[in-house]
């Protein structure tokens, strides 16, 4: 079974979703359910899992907060 939209039903994409996080229902913070919001449109077909990912990750990377590189190594 594959994980893109395309090789998958809405069923199959909760299920990912779900067996993913582990047991949404029990959580003791609400930070889960959060999690699970995230993912809504990857169960509704409208976003791969890969671009949801980059856009969660993309918040946390901000040019002016980056080491400046120079070759392979940080200044």
């Amino acid at each position: 079974m594959g994980y893109l939209i395309a090789e998958t039903t809405r069923e199959e994409r909760e299920k990912i979703v779900a067996e993913s996080l582990g047991n949404i229902e029990a959580n003791c913070d609400g930070c889960m359910s959060g999690l699970a919001e995230m993912y809504e449109d990857y169960i509704d077909g409208k976003k791969e899992l890969r671009e949801i990912n980059m856009e969660f990750n993309a918040r946390y990377v901000k040019e002016d907060i980056r080491p400046e590189r120079t070759n392979c190594f940080y200044k």
